[in-house]
């Protein structure tokens, strides 16, 4: 898996807080949503079940996030798992 910036990061849990089409987006194709932000994810690595955590958990605990994720190059399987 590629390693991201924490720029992308950052870019990704703001959508993820606040944007609902790319929250739908993110849902419905990992790897279309996630490389408009400039994340590069391989189809193979997508759960075949995906939930996201709430916006309003994103938001709250976002920097929590951030640092828990820095430099971890499978920040968006733990997205896409909704388990924050």
């Amino acid at each position: 898996m590629t390693q991201h910036t924490s720029s992308q990061l950052r870019t990704v849990l703001d959508k993820l807080a606040g944007d609902d089409a790319f929250r739908a987006h993110l849902t419905s194709d990992p790897v279309a949503a996630l490389a408009s932000v400039g994340v590069t994810l391989d189809p193979a690595d997508v759960p075949a079940v995906r939930n996201l955590p709430s916006k309003e958990s994103v938001a709250a605990d976002q920097a929590a996030i951030q640092d828990k994720l820095e430099n971890t190059s499978g920040m968006v399987i733990f997205l896409l798992s909704g388990k924050v």
